[in-house]
């Protein structure tokens, strides 16, 4: 399954957003624009979903209150609304390709269209929420709707809804009891994985202790989750990880998984050595470069579900940097069911890599009404058809203004 488009009102940054999305999508935007809450609409949707320590209660608590997730743009309108069309990505369509989408009615954020290449959205699940505004200033949905190809399976705020308002502190989304209907759209949501690994939290995993955050996303319990994996499929996956890393890694020769005493997992590296069994490091001792690459192909080679990796780029060299839009169409092509993937970056150096579509390309940009989002336009999309990149056609209308920044270098 796969997004094909996205639609959000008093989100955050985002006042007003309507963009479409594709397997591979890139999200382009100065600091500040809202490229990380963009890719925290698709992690809300994930903690929605979740029916153990989840909801829409726990997601929206977890993010500060509705006073932080809630635009600060938003006047007269205090509903937060979140509308997303998802394709079955050639597996099992509802309708099938070309099926008139517009039969299905509603209003909407925007004005409702097909997803990506006329294909008609196999699900569409639409969330509002806001404060009830009077009494206790409870947390009220104020329209929540999913669709199955060209049919509403149901509509809230609803007759139920209406005679015990206190279920509308509640999505039908986190509900086991009245999910079952639409129940491969909410393991769709609950399973995509974002990982931004932090080279030091896992280093010193042991030494800092505590809680982690759920879903562990920045790594701190990474090694624990190559431990959990088959062993069959572990052993393939870092059999493939060593032969990227000795491509891109100087001197690097083996990779291999291993407990200690006590019983804890971790990666060693054997590095080439003029004596044969010397070389050896644990992960405490790789590089943050060796650690984010290993980190980011393992999470390319785990799983089918939406992926959302933000600046995959740092601590990496350029030009390895470079390799990822093409690292990313081999998996694709090698795989069964392709798998979807959200990127955030400014990087000059990935973004120079040819061979990425412009057709997934969205650019955020700030103005005094919060931010908006936009596909390419018609001459920057010929300037790619030209055979210039997205780092030169686009990514300079990401960057600050050149006055501005001089006025930096003075302060």
């Amino acid at each position: 399954m796969e997004i094909t488009r996205l639609k959000l009102k008093n989100w955050r940054n985002f006042r007003q957003l309507d963009v479409p999305l594709r397997d591979t999508t890139y999200i382009l935007g100065p600091n500040a624009s809202g490229k990380s809450n963009l890719l925290d609409v698709f992690r809300f949707l994930r903690d929605v979903s979740k029916t153990n320590g989840g909801g829409l209660q726990a997601a929206v608590e977890a993010r500060g209150g509705i006073t932080k997730v809630r635009c600060l743009h938003a006047r007269r309108d205090p509903e937060v609304l979140i509308d997303v069309e998802v394709s079955a990505g050639g597996q099992d369509a509802v309708g099938g390709r070309g099926h008139d989408a517009s039969k299905q009615g509603g209003d909407s954020v925007g004005t409702y269209r097909h997803g990506i290449d006329a294909e008609a959205p196999a699900w569409r699940y639409v969330l509002g929420f806001k404060p009830e505004g009077k009494g206790a200033q409870r947390l009220l949905i104020s329209r929540e709707e999913v669709w199955r190809g060209g049919a509403c399976l149901f509509r809230r705020p609803d007759q139920r809804d209406e005679a015990d308002p206190v279920l509308l502190t509640q999505t039908r989304l986190e509900q086991i009891a009245t999910n079952a209907d639409f129940r491969p759209l909410v393991e769709f949501f609950g399973s995509l994985t974002y990982l931004h690994l932090v080279p030091q939290l896992l280093r010193y995993a042991e030494q800092i202790g505590g809680r982690r955050l759920e879903d562990d996303p920045f790594g701190q319990g990474f090694l624990e989750r190559i431990s959990s994996t088959p062993e069959k499929t572990r052993n393939s996956r870092l059999a493939k990880i060593s032969e990227a890393l000795s491509l891109a890694v100087p001197q690097f020769n083996e990779l291999r998984f291993l407990r200690d005493d006590a019983g804890r997992p971790h990666l060693e590296a054997r590095y080439k050595h003029y004596r044969p069994h010397a070389g050896w490091q644990s992960e405490v001792h790789f590089s943050d470069g060796t650690l984010r690459l290993l980190a980011l192909l393992w999470s390319f080679l785990e799983g089918n579900s939406l992926l959302l990796l933000e600046e995959p780029e740092i601590s990496l060299n350029d030009a390895v940097v470079k390799e990822i839009p093409l690292i990313i169409q081999r998996l694709q092509r090698n795989r069964k069911l392709k798998r979807q993937i959200v990127i955030s970056t400014h990087s000059e150096a990935l973004l120079s890599n040819p061979g990425i579509d412009g057709r997934g390309v969205i650019l955020l940009e700030t103005g005094a009404d919060g931010s908006k989002g936009r596909s390419l336009l018609a001459d920057e999309s010929q300037a790619l058809q030209a055979g210039l990149s997205v780092a030169e056609v686009v990514l300079p209308k990401a960057r600050p203004e050149p006055k501005r920044l001089e006025q930096l270098a003075l302060w």
